[in-house]
């Protein structure tokens, strides 16, 4: 099926295929950049596929575009340039063949339909011509501008020996799924789990990559879901998927965890794009598995998960490859996020209030974020009052705030002074006078200011000094 299309009057193209037409070859854009075009989005990368020398091609477009620098990658016949915020991949039409233990093809010239081929779905399997009269022609041997408008994804040929090739595909399916809020077809869905464990063979980090992309997209839970409807999710995130199920002695039953997480990163996803907090949400209730335990007469308890997790998180965050910043960060929101839920059932005093505003600090509004997005409950109503109750408490801890200064607490009185008034040497003892002090302002005992802290220091110093006891 070929067709033109109004999407490719694109100056940066037409200079393509300006230099393709001189060098006597034909060149095509294909895959995400012809896909995203049809969907009426833009992007920033550009691939590009000649008949014939890839590399050399670079090196005209370069000369043409007056780029000084390419990168050239001669193992794979491929090269990258970089012009005007745009990256500008070109390679030569191939065909791939695949050992049993890598997914890393080997590779030999081939024409356009078979490089088509390769591809790992319909919708990229798209190509446009840039040359001459031909230029904006839309080629589409797998019917891939159709299912671009059905909204499906399938792969162009088998599913089975595409996902077997090249399982990073199972993830990817999976993400593209997630971002175009796309129908992933029945086969290619059946054999992308049947191949699931040929993810044993790709790395941590090109994983971990596609896991951050699902869970930066619009609706994460599509990826959730479609990851553990698949089997996929036992092997690349164990621990959600270790929170899924119901479990009921008698009339109590507890809610399925799994299925409140999802309710609880989408909620966060609908209010922030920040990727931590969105991690956050996701691991959360993570430890509830290992703490949870029945009491008779009273139902199902998780006593202590929140801190049991913030202790799980950073060997997982570390199997992840997220930044360490943002490891202790999600650690830090996973031992907080009952601290403001408990305030709202229990009632609220001025000094729980300062020890969540000191603990929280500069992250106390992501933590207000998820406990809000944490209160899930079929039961509308329910849910209302025990967000009603949440503002109760949110409205407490801006007026204590505004009066106490605690966002970005420091001791009034810093180590030095503590020093040069006590004649003290730096050690433990320092610290000791610091955390009195501390305690002191948040017990609301004294202001959080130098004077009074500094009176107050004087008072107690015989007794720190003495490690006497209240």
């Amino acid at each position: 099926m070929k067709k033109k299309r109004p999407h490719f009057d694109v100056p940066i193209l037409r200079a393509i295929g300006a230099v393709a037409d001189h060098a006597g070859c034909a060149a095509y854009a294909v895959g995400g950049y012809v896909r995203d075009r049809l969907l009426g989005r833009t992007g920033k990368d550009i691939d590009i596929v000649v008949v014939g020398d890839g590399t050399a091609f670079a090196q005209q477009l370069a000369d043409h575009l007056n780029i000084a620098n390419i990168s050239i990658f001669k193992k794979f016949g491929t090269a990258m340039l970089r012009y005007r915020g745009l990256s500008i991949e070109v390679v030569g039409a191939r065909r791939e063949s695949y050992r049993s233990d890598s997914r890393h093809p080997e590779v030999s010239s081939a024409d356009l339909e078979t490089d088509l081929a390769r591809r790992d779905f319909t919708i990229n399997a798209l190509a446009v011509s840039l040359n001459g009269a031909r230029y904006g022609e839309v080629i589409d041997p797998f019917a891939g501008r159709a299912d671009l408008e059905a909204g499906i994804l399938r792969t162009p040929l088998d599913a089975v020996r595409t996902f077997s090739d090249d399982p990073l595909r199972i993830l990817r399916a999976i993400r593209f799924a997630a971002q175009l809020q796309f129908e992933i077809e029945p086969l290619t869905f059946q054999a992308l789990g049947s191949e699931r464990e040929r993810l044993h063979i790709i790395s941590q980090e090109r994983i971990s990559e596609e896991l951050v992309k699902m869970i930066a997209s619009r609706k994460p839970s599509i990826a959730l879901r479609l990851l553990s409807d698949s089997g996929v999710l036992d092997l690349v995130l164990p621990e959600v998927a270790a929170l899924k199920g119901v479990e009921q002695i008698a009339s109590f039953r507890h809610k399925d965890v799994f299925e409140h997480t999802l309710k609880v990163v989408d909620n966060v996803a609908q209010v922030s794009d920040q990727l931590g907090l969105r991690f956050a949400a996701l691991f959360h209730d993570i430890a509830k598995p290992q703490t949870k335990e029945f009491k008779p007469g009273t139902g199902w308890s998780f006593h202590g998960h929140e801190e049991l997790g913030a202790r799980l998180f950073p060997a997982i965050g570390r199997r992840l490859r997220l930044p360490q910043e943002m490891i202790d960060y999600i650690q830090k929101l996973i031992r907080l996020h009952l601290r403001p839920i408990h305030l709202a059932e229990e009632g609220v005093t001025d000094s729980a209030i300062r020890r969540l505003i000191f603990l929280g600090g500069a992250d106390l509004d992501d933590l207000i974020t998820l406990c809000r997005a944490d209160i899930t409950s079929g039961n509308a109503g329910r849910v209302a009052r025990h967000l009603a109750n949440f503002d109760i408490v949110v409205k407490r801890m801006q007026e204590v705030e505004e009066r106490d200064r605690l966002r970005a607490f420091q001791p009034p009185v810093r180590g030095d002074e503590i020093m040069s008034t006590l004649g003290l040497a730096p050690g433990p003892m320092v610290g000791t006078i610091k955390k009195a002090l501390e305690e002191a302002i948040l017990d609301g005992l004294i202001p959080n200011e130098h004077d009074a802290a500094f009176a107050y220091m004087l008072q107690v110093k015989d007794r720190l000094l003495t490690g006497q006891t209240e």
